[in-house]
Order: C-alpha cells, then structure tokens, then sequence
C-alpha cells in the first residue's frame, strides 16, 4: 500500500506516480550524491485520499464543466471556488500527524526546533519530458513550525486548481483527475545568491552551451521574472566560459520572521556580479553530470549559501524545438534595432502592441497583438497562448514565462528595460526572440533574410588552403561535430573527460584503479578519433589549475590553496611533479593508437615555462613509448610571454608545432586575470602587444619549419583577427563549434584577398 510520507532516500525516478516530476528528481540527485538539501515528500496518495474524503471530485467536476478556459473571469471564479473547497476541508488526522512527526524528525537532523523549510508542490505530469508545468503550481518558502507546514501542504494542494493551472490541462487535453499532486519538504537554503542553468542553450538550442542565470537571495525572483539576473555562457566543448552579462540588482528576497520579505540591497553592492568565474564553471560541471546521468538536456535551480552550491531542483527542458527550421523560414532583419532585450523564446512576430500592467488586465488581450509587460509572470499564460509575441521590462532566459512561452512556440524577448515606457498602446512593431531585437513598424513583410550569425555567401562545402579546425570536450558531441565543415579537431580538451569520472587521479592511484580511469579515457578519446578520422585530433594534455582539481571527489586532499592558480602549479610544471598522473593520459593514449588502432591521434603539451621543462616532459613521453613520427606528432601551446620571447630555443628540444593559446597569451602578456572584475575590462585579445606576439610566433615558426596555428577564443570572438592571421600565413585556426562556418568564410575571403595583393 502506498505511504502518506516517503523520504529522499526512499526515492527514485520510478516514483512518479506517487512523488510527481519534482519529487521524484529530488529523490534521485539525493541518492545519487548531488549535493541536495534533505527532506520528504507527502505523498499524491495523501492528496487522493484528501480529495476522497471529503467528496470534493464531483463538486470540482461540476463547476469545470461550465467553465470557459478561454475567459479569463470565467477560469478566476471556477479557480476561487475549489481553492477555496480545498482549504477549507478538513485533513485526516492521521495525515496529519504523520506530516507533523516527519518536520520534527527533519527538524532533529538539523539540530534546528524551529528549522525553515520550502513547501512545493510535484505534479504527476510536472517536470517530465512531457510537460514542464512551469510555474503552475505553488512553492512557498521560509515555512517555520508544525501549523504551518501542515496549512501549506493544503495550499499546495489547492494550487493545482490555480487559474492558469486549469488553463493549461484544458488546452494540453489532460484529465484534471488523473493528475495528482504530492508535496515535497526540505530544509530551506538561505540563498546568498541563486539561479537556474539551462544544460543546452533554451534559445538557440545549441548543445554545446550551458545557460546560467543568476541573482542576489532566494530563487523565487528570478521565475517570476522580477529581477533581470545575471547571465553566463559556458562552452563545454572547450570548458570556457564565453560570455558574461552582469546587471545591477536593486532588491532582493531573503527569509524572515514572516516567511520571506522583500529587502533593499545597499548602493555599494547593487553593481557586485553574482557569480565568479569559478563559482560558474563548478555550476556548469554539476549541471553537465545532471544531464548525463538523465540523458537529456536539463533546467536545473540552485542556491549557494556560503559559497556552498546546493541543487534543489531539476527537470527535463521541455522546449527542445527545431531551431533550424524556425531559422530557415524566418531569420535576421539587416536593420538597426529600435531596443534590445534577451532573446527568451526564438521566431519573429509582428503585430500590435497591447500594455498590461496587471494579470487582472489580461481579458484586455486580443489575437494577434504583441503582448508588453514589466514581467512575465505564469498567470500571463491564457494571454500567451492569444499574441504573436512578448516583450518585457524584467526576467531572463530562464523564467518560468520564457520557459513557457518557447513551449507554446511564441516569440519572446526579455530584459528590454524600458519597454512599457518605449512604445504606446496601439503601435505596430516586430521582434525577433533569437536575437533580442526589436523594431517599430511591420518589418517581416517584403523582406528577404539570410540566417543569422553566417556570412550572406555562406557555403556548406567550402574549403581553404589555412585549415580550419573546431575545439571541444564532449565525447558525445564527437559525431555531430564531425559532421561539419571542418578539418579536425584543433583543442580536444582533456578536462571535461576527466570531470566525468569526477574523482581526483591521485585518489584513483591511491586505491589501485588506474586501469579503470585508462580504459574510460582511452574510450572518450576514441569517440573523437572515430568520429573524425583520419583528420587529425590533437589531444591537449590535463590543464586543470589547483582550483579546478579541487572540483573533483577527494581534490581537497591533494591541492593546494593558491592566490593565484592562473599563475600556479599547472600544465607541464605537474607532468613532471607527478608523472604517475601524466603517465595514465599517456597510457590512455597509447591504448587508442594500438588497441583501437587510431593513428590521427596526437599530443599538445600546455603551459610550458622553460625549454628544460619540455625537454623533461618529453623524457616522460618517451619512456611510455610514444615516439615523434608522421603518425604522432607533438605540438606545444603557446601562451607564455617566454613561449614568444625565445620561442627558438622551445623548438631546439623538438616539436611539430605550436598552438598559441589566445587568452592566457593575453592575459600574461598585459598581467590582468580576467577572472578578476576589477581588472577584467582591460582583457583585449586585439591589444597591439598581443598582436605582435602573435605575428612573431607565426614567423618564427615557419622559419623554423614547424605548423602553427591557433586554439585560443580570439577567433571565434573577433573576425578582424582572423583576417590578420591569415595575412601572416599561419597554418590552422581552431575555434568553437558555432563559429566554423563563419570563420571558413572570412578565411576564403582573407586568402583570396592575399593572394590578389600578391598578384594585382
């Protein structure tokens, strides 16, 4: 027989059905380790036994039936009847006490009588692959005490009749009674800062990015979409974060004696970014082992409490669309935007505009207008599903609206700022929400677009004398990324691959496990070599800083605290410190060359400070039995002020070429991090010392007859460059994924130009 209450450690995805989506998701992080706050769920057997007992179907069915979801009054008065019913009827004694006994218990484990706890609710169709239900339901926050948590265990139970609730099963088709809905309890987080990542990117859909957003205090303002939060791109083909949008928080929410309560953030901190670098890339490395333990894409909530990251939330994304052929039907406008927000839900619009100030105003929308709010809260929803498109002052990407909004396929654009105050009631604009932009006037009709972020001459099949190769990190993105117009792989990062296996290598010699971490390595390499042969693969050796092993299980124990891990123990310095650690990546290579019998993989060598520390490095290559031949060549990164200065003297120990690592060059080269805010504007991979070590490297080295190319993120960012390193003649540049195509272009355009100049 089913139970009232089960907690956390009794859960699992096969639980569904009694703990709903959200439940059920807890249960499985909590088992499976991911770092979750405990807690338990009341059961959907408690709220059908609730219903039961009090007779509430019929009573509920009955005023359905005259229910008009399209009426916003109508769906308001069914709503304030049966939440009402709901609250009003009495719960079985024995429910509740279980309820009670479970919060002490929970309370106990925690050494907190009075300990605050979040209520949410957990469909059975909520955060399923089917349907994400954002929004739909309530979560209430900062519960203290037995009273109280038993009251919003009812409320939660009652928010499955909400208004927008009822909407969005009668426009799904989904019986109202074969859904049910349990209610998870756990220790409330009191978020410093706190967010939702998005395991693929919710707009372009492009798989090798991972979303972040993030604010100040608890989560509940950042769905709703009442504070713009902070948005970051991490590129897991290369591990790198790739962009970074920081906007100023005013207010913020926090707990307190009456639940929550909404504070004022002071002056000094409103402009402080939410995240550091660090803190990003340790979100983007749990998020991803999130999505490969389900194995698809996720929408994931966290909160960070003294710097401690707690996951409290995960579900399918459920807004996976076909981009390509949104993109194909209806791409850019080659025009200046008259404002610009995020992009939140991707497509172009057009039509009138409509101000709503209020959900109470939404029986003022029409069809086919375009709907303009500060937010865009779930109850806009029966509105949503009527308007060519929306445009808000406030929220991100990872709304609970702009989730919704991409699922019900309406354009949509975020963050515009002053969108209320820009346009007037009755004005006719257009928006692209793949782009953010918007523009006064009906700009879709009699134009012709070509898709955005490819030149206009864009060729799928061109080629180039300068190859063009593509940098990544996921094993399975090895064959998607194979399939594009690219020459190989010019930066397979180890990083990634060894954050999946996700314990510290020292650990794993410790307990005698290398053969395992050799074979699981020796089978991602694999992955890219299959996928891309016979093109070339050059593997870079783990460059992982002390901050970044320390990620990993059991780092702690094995890393130091450095002030500055840009500048530390990393690259080839820890190949020769610990050649036991460096002899498995050497092994895992060795067993792809001879085992699986892929030739196209080769070996770039990181960080390298002195030419002694190659020529030991080397020593180390060589008594594992990997020897410089046609087949295995040895590269070098290039990224150290001395790599430039006596760059001659790195080439007298012997290797086939060097990689210039763009952003760390940059970084040493004009002495700023730009992990560090304070500093991080004066980055500029286009500085003129920058560019002078890049033109000399390339000089010397075809001097010295050796391949150069470079790995680094300046291409991919700066298109300028990319015609400049062509006019120097280097040999190859590797950039991310969604930057092939566009650089192929430029690189045929610089090299027909260069060879012009030769032969006017």
């Amino acid at each position: 027989m089913p139970k009232n209450i089960l907690w956390f450690k009794e859960i699992s995805l096969d639980d569904i059905p009694i703990v709903g989506g959200k439940g059920a998701n807890l249960g499985e992080m909590y088992r499976s380790g991911i770092p979750v706050p405990n807690g338990f769920v009341v059961t959907t057997q408690a709220y059908f036994h609730f219903l039961e007992t009090n007779r509430l179907v019929s009573l509920i069915q009955n005023i359905l039936k005259i229910t008009n979801p399209d009426d916003p009054n109508s769906l308001l008065e069914a709503s304030k009847k049966i939440k009402t019913m709901i609250k009003t009827s009495p719960m079985d004694p024995i429910i509740t006490k279980e309820i009670i006994e479970s919060y002490r218990q929970l309370a106990r484990s925690y050494n907190n009588k009075k300990l605050a706890v979040a209520v949410r609710s957990s469909a059975t169709a909520e955060d399923t692959a089917d349907a994400s239900f954002a929004g739909q339901q309530e979560t209430f926050l900062n519960v203290i005490g037995e009273d109280k948590v038993v009251r919003r265990v009812r409320d939660c139970w009652a928010s499955l009749f909400t208004p927008r609730s009822i909407f969005y099963r009668f426009k799904k088709h989904i019986d109202h009674f074969k859904i049910g809905v349990a209610v998870p309890i756990q220790k409330l987080v009191q978020s410093d800062v706190s967010g939702i990542i998005f395991t693929i990117n919710p707009v372009t859909n492009n798989k090798s990015q991972i979303v972040i957003e993030a604010i100040f205090g608890l989560g509940e303002y950042i769905v709703q979409g009442i504070v713009t939060p902070d948005q970051f791109i991490v590129d897991k083909t290369n591990w790198s974060l790739i962009q970074k949008t920081h906007i100023p928080q005013e207010i913020k929410l926090i707990k307190s004696q009456q639940e929550t309560k909404e504070v004022k953030i002071p002056k000094k901190d409103q402009n402080k970014p939410k995240l550091t670098d660090e803190l990003v890339l340790e979100l983007a490395r749990i998020s991803q082992k999130l999505h490969n333990y389900y194995t698809k894409p996720q929408d994931i909530e966290f909160a960070i409490e003294k710097g401690k990251i707690y996951i409290v939330q995960t579900r399918p994304i459920t807004t996976v669309i076909n981009l390509q052929k949104i993109l194909d039907n209806q791409s850019r406008i080659d025009q200046t935007a008259d404002l610009t927000g995020e992009p939140a839900s991707p497509g172009l619009a057009t039509g009138k505009i409509i101000i709503i100030n209020s959900p109470k105003e939404i029986n003022r929308v029409g069809q086919n207008q375009i709907l303009v709010t500060t937010m865009t809260t779930p109850d806009f929803v029966p509105a949503m599903k009527k308007v060519n498109g929306i445009i808000t002052d406030k929220g991100g990407q990872t709304s609970h609206a702009a989730i919704v909004s991409r699922e019900l396929g309406v354009p949509c654009v975020v963050g515009a700022k002053i969108a209320t105050k820009f346009f007037k009631e009755g004005e006719t604009v257009t928006i692209d929400g793949t782009t953010g932009k918007i523009w006064n006037g009906n700009l879709i009709a009699n134009n012709t677009f070509h898709l955005p972020g490819k030149p206009i001459n864009f060729q799928p099949n061109l080629k180039t004398a300068t190859k063009i190769y593509v940098n990544l990190g996921e094993p399975d993105l090895a064959k998607e990324m194979a399939q594009k117009n690219c020459d190989g792989i010019g930066l397979l990062r180890a990083e990634f691959m060894i954050a999946n296996i996700g314990i510290h290598p020292k650990r794993i010699i410790a307990e005698h496990k290398e053969k395992n971490y050799i074979d699981k390595l020796a089978k991602d390499m694999v992955k890219f070599c299959q996928a891309f042969s016979p093109r070339p693969v050059i593997y870079r050796a783990t460059d992982f800083k002390t901050n970044e092993y320390r990620f990993l299980k059991y780092g702690s124990l094995y890393e130091p605290i450095e002030p500055n891990p840009l500048m530390g123990f990393r690259g080839a310095s820890r190949y020769i410190t610990s050649p036991d650690v460096f002899m498995m990546e050497l092994e895992a290579i060795k067993q792809v060359r001879n085992k699986y019998g892929y030739k196209n993989l080769w070996l770039m060598i990181p960080f390298v400070r002195t030419p002694d520390e190659l020529f030991k490095v080397k020593k180390i290559i060589a008594a594992a039995g990997l020897l410089r031949s046609p087949s295995f060549k040895l590269f070098m990164m290039a990224e150290i002020p001395s790599n430039v200065i006596i760059l001659d003297k790195f080439i007298d120990v012997g290797i086939d070429g060097i990689s210039i690592g763009s952003n760390d060059l940059t970084m040493l080269t004009l002495g700023l991090d730009r992990d560090n805010a304070e500093v991080a504007n004066n980055f500029n991979e286009m500085d003129p010392a920058v560019l002078w070590s890049l033109r000399h490297l390339i000089k010397k080295a075809h001097k010295r007859k050796i391949l150069v190319g470079i790995c680094g993120q300046a291409p991919s960012n700066y298109p300028d460059l990319v015609e400049k390193l062509v006019k120097w003649g280097i040999d190859s540049i590797s950039v991310s994924p969604d930057a092939i195509d566009r650089t192929r272009e430029i690189v045929a355009w610089a090299e027909k130009r260069k060879i012009r100049q030769k032969h006017p």
